[in-house]
C-alpha cells in the first residue's frame, strides 16, 4: 500500500473541502491515488457535503419519538437543521429526521454518540446526514438531542407547528417524563398536556432549585435597582425584592406556572390532582423544549442589494 503522508491529506482536503479523516481514508481506500481518492469522495458525498458546511441550517424539523419499556418508557427530540424551510417538507427528510429521532432513544442525549449509531443496513447516522446533503442539496445538521427513560412511568412529547402530515415533526417539540406507578394512560396524558402547556409559556426551569443561579442573580439585580427607585428604606426594599423574585419564579418555573388549560390550577397541583386520581405519587422528573434554530445566528437576506449588486445599479 502507497503511504499516505500529511501533504497528501492536506492537497486532497484543500481540494476537496471534506474533513482530514474522510480524505486519509479516501487516498488509503484508492492507493493515493489523488484523482481516484476526490472521485471517492464525491461518490460518498463527502466532498459535496463540505463545501456546504459553512452555509447556515436555521430550518428543517424537531422530530420525536417514544418507546414502551414495560413499566415505563423511553422518550427522545432531536432537532435536524436544513437551510430552507422548502426542505422541511421534503419525505426524504422527514423519513430521516424520524430515523434519528428513533435511534436517539439509545443514546441518551448525546449527540456525538447518536452520529456514530448505526441504523438498519450499517449506514451510521452521520453517514446518512452527510448522504441527505448530497441528494438534497442543502447543507445539513443534527444540532441538538434529548432522551429520558422513566421506570415505572411515561413519557410523552407534544410538537407545535407540525408539518402537513407529519404529526411528529414540527418547529417547537416538547418531551415531558413523568415517574410513577398509575395507569400508564393517564400518565402518558398528564405528560403531554405539561409537554403542550410548557410549548406555550417556555419556562427556564423545572423546579426553583433547577434555576441557573446566575439568571436568579440577574434578575434580583434588575429588581432591586427597580424597587431602590422607589426611595423606601433598605429593609423595606428587601422585602419587595423578594416578593417579586417569587413572582418571577411563578412565571419561569414550569412546576409553578398557571396551567395554560386551567389558570386556576399550577401545573404542580395538576400533577397532585392526577396522583390523587390514580392513587399513587406522581413526579416529573424532567422536561426538555426545543425550539427549531434557536441561537442560530440567520442571514439576513437583502433580496434589493443581491439585485443591485449583480445588475452594477447602486
Amino acid at each position: 500500500m502507497a503511504e499516505i503522508t500529511a501533504t497528501m491529506v492536506k492537497d486532497l482536503r484543500e481540494t476537496t473541502g471534506a474533513g482530514m479523516m474522510d480524505c486519509k481514508k479516501a487516498l488509503q481506500e484508492t492507493g493515493g491515488d489523488t484523482q481516484a481518492a476526490v472521485d471517492w469522495l464525491r461518490t460518498k458525498g463527502l466532498a459535496k457535503a463540505a463545501k456546504k458546511a459553512d452555509r447556515v441550517a436555521a430550518e428543517g424539523a424537531v422530530a420525536i419519538a417514544t418507546r414502551d419499556d414495560g413499566a415505563g418508557m423511553t422518550g427522545a427530540l432531536i432537532e435536524l437543521n436544513a437551510e430552507t424551510d422548502f426542505v422541511a417538507r421534503n419525505e426524504l427528510f422527514q423519513a430521516s429526521a424520524r430515523k434519528v429521532a428513533i435511534a436517539a432513544l439509545d443514546t441518551a442525549g448525546d449527540v456525538d454518540a447518536l452520529r456514530e449509531a448505526a441504523l438498519d443496513g450499517g449506514q451510521t447516522v452521520g453517514e446518512m446526514i452527510t448522504g441527505l446533503v448530497a441528494t438534497i442539496g442543502e447543507n445539513m445538521m443534527l444540532r441538538r438531542a434529548a432522551a429520558f427513560g422513566v421506570s415505572p412511568g411515561a413519557v410523552a412529547g407534544y410538537i407545535h407547528g407540525a408539518l402537513a402530515g407529519a404529526p411528529d415533526l414540527g418547529r417547537i417539540g416538547v418531551l415531558v417524563a413523568v415517574e410513577g406507578e398509575g395507569d400508564k394512560a393517564q400518565l402518558k396524558e398528564l405528560a403531554r398536556n405539561i409537554a403542550l402547556h410548557a410549548a406555550a409559556t417556555n419556562p427556564l426551569a423545572l423546579s426553583p432549585a433547577d434555576l441557573d443561579p446566575s439568571a436568579v442573580e440577574k434578575e434580583r439585580a434588575i429588581l432591586t435597582e427597580q424597587a431602590a427607585e422607589s426611595g423606601k428604606p433598605a429593609n423595606v426594599v428587601e422585602k419587595m425584592v423578594e416578593g417579586r423574585i417569587r413572582k418571577w419564579m411563578e412565571e419561569v418555573v414550569l412546576l409553578k406556572q398557571a396551567y395554560v388549560k386551567d389558570p386556576d390550577l399550577t401545573i404542580e397541583q395538576l400533577v397532585a390532582q392526577t396522583a390523587k386520581t390514580a392513587g399513587s405519587p406522581i413526579k416529573v422528573i424532567g422536561f426538555v423544549r426545543l425550539a427549531l434554530g434557536e441561537g442560530v445566528e440567520k442571514k439576513a437576506d437583502d433580496f434589493a442589494a443581491e439585485v443591485a449588486a449583480m445588475t452594477g445599479d447602486r
